[in-house]
């Protein structure tokens, strides 16, 4: 089984486009592949949370440029305030095997993006966690330890932002997506070669 790590914020829209792609795209090459998603907390970063109303209008922009059938359940006002509580959970899934963490974390993505769901809320991951028998503590005891030491590990091994793949000791940033911002607006694109080169290294 091929392992691809990614660090990557759950609130990330980038990322949630870069693993949705990323995954169909080892589906239909019949790759056996599995993500790991690891935690690359943005609001620990920046020294802030994420701001809604950007991310909301970088959500429109990539709807409507690359990703027509992403986003369809997204609710800025459910966006949560903090993502750490949805990756420490991803971590606890992946100490059960890379198969569940993998299903947790495209899970919570899809629970903000999709469902419009606030990741942040208990309630939510508790439901999610049950949904893939992993064992979701009643506190936050932990929660910013499992984080820190994924983003950690990134920064040693050089990655710089959300999403950031890795395979074979090789890395790319967003090998998925050409992104650019001009005069204020995101000018975004499929790179497709960018894309192919990242897969290629599945038949190696």
């Amino acid at each position: 089984m091929r392992v691809i790590e990614v660090f990557a914020d759950a609130c990330c829209p980038f990322a949630h486009v870069g693993l949705r792609r990323i995954r169909d795209a080892c589906d239909a090459r019949g790759s056996d592949a599995v993500l790991r998603v690891r935690a690359w907390p943005l609001e620990l970063i920046n020294g802030k949370p994420l701001d809604p109303p950007f991310i909301a209008e970088e959500i429109d922009e990539i709807r409507d440029q690359v990703a027509s059938d992403l986003f369809a359940g997204f609710v800025e006002s459910s966006f949560p305030a903090s993502s750490i509580p949805a990756m420490a959970l991803t971590a606890r899934a992946y100490a059960v095997s890379d198969r569940v963490g993998e299903a947790v974390a495209l899970a919570v993505r899809d629970a903000l993006f999709e469902h419009g769901l606030d990741i942040g809320d208990h309630a939510t991951l508790t439901r999610i966690a049950a949904d893939h028998r992993v064992t979701l503590p009643d506190d936050a005891d932990g929660d910013d330890a499992l984080v820190r030491a994924d983003w950690d590990d990134g920064r040693q091994r050089g990655a710089v932002g959300s999403p950031h793949f890795f395979i074979d000791g090789e890395n790319v940033f967003c090998p998925v997506l050409d992104i650019a911002r001009i005069d204020g607006h995101l000018r975004i694109s499929v790179d497709h070669l960018a894309l192919e080169a990242f897969l290629s290294r599945l038949n190696d």
